[in-house]
């Protein structure tokens, strides 16, 4: 007999099926960072939803962070952890730390990937010279070896792509003299994602989205047009570490990326969710011409 249970999972699938085909072969990037990366049961689910979008003819780059893994390496080692407006300051034997941790959260990554079926390649900004970086400074401030992207050379990534490989991308750059920097992870996959030309980027966080009400966590705002961005900053409706985030995201639509996700990575196979049902989850930046959903 069918049960109820096996047709609800037909109901599911036919749902995805207009995403599957609009989106076959195109290239989302994925922001991994946040409590996803720290909980081995939500790790698990972002690479099973990643594996799924490249079974179905996606093509998904992984850019990642690990900052709190760096911070637990660094008291290890009796290092300082020193932050200058939400940014690690970092000197030349922090920048060590960072490569290093970076290097092993990316190869872990590589290996959940390659576990699942997928062939999988963990490559640095320094790989191809993805990523060209400048010295970060903060309203004047040195805070070492932080960097600003400044030029993005896609090639490495079009490249693994073509040979359909998985790229795993760890936020570090290199300047003009060859030294290595440390790059926010959200910068570096807004650059990666307007060089690509990506049709998504998708920031997995720990926030559940924009929020009308602040005090409320069910009042997801579900879609933003870039005209209606400056309108909910003034008005106080996007407020604290959400601005740049939200700016960010406005400036890599504006850039020719289809649409922005801002998803709660706490909520297991948030991706899946938000590309494939048609409510989603999280909140959408787009442009103010686009439509939100495939189907429409």
């Amino acid at each position: 007999m069918i049960t109820g249970d096996i047709l609800k999972k037909a109901e599911v699938l036919i749902e995805a099926l207009p995403y599957i085909q609009r989106f076959n072969r195109r290239i989302i990037v994925v922001k991994y960072g946040g409590s996803a990366m720290i909980d081995e049961s939500l790790k698990t689910n972002v690479i099973e939803d990643v594996t799924l979008l490249k079974l179905v003819g996606f093509k998904p780059v992984i850019v990642h962070g690990g900052g709190k893994d760096i911070s637990r390496m660094t008291e290890r080692l009796n290092l300082p952890s020193n932050f200058s407006h939400g940014f690690r300051v970092t000197d030349e034997a922090t920048m060590e730390v960072v490569e290093m941790v970076l290097n092993r959260v990316n190869k872990s990554l590589v290996q959940k990937v390659e576990s699942l079926g997928v062939r999988a390649v963990g490559i640095s900004g320094k790989d191809g010279g993805l990523l060209k970086v400048q010295k970060k400074l903060i309203k004047g401030e040195d805070i070492g070896y932080v960097g600003d992207v400044k030029e993005t050379n896609p090639k490495i990534i079009y490249d693994l792509l073509n040979d359909d490989f998985l790229p795993v991308v760890c936020p570090v750059g290199m300047d003009d003299e060859y030294n290595t920097y440390n790059v926010n992870a959200d910068d570096a996959a807004a650059a990666i994602a307007k060089a690509l030309k990506a049709e998504k980027l998708a920031y997995l966080s720990d926030v559940e989205g924009v929020l009308s009400d602040p005090e409320d966590p069910s009042s997801v705002i579900s879609e933003i047009r870039i005209s209606e961005a400056d309108h909910l900053m003034e008005n106080g409706t996007i407020t604290g570490g959400m601005i740049p985030k939200i700016k960010n995201c406005v400036d890599v639509v504006k850039a020719g990326v289809n649409r922005v996700h801002i998803l709660d990575g706490r909520i297991p196979h948030c991706l899946l969710l938000e590309i494939f049902t048609d409510k989603g989850i999280g909140t959408a930046i787009l442009d103010d011409g686009a439509k939100k959903y495939s189907g429409e």
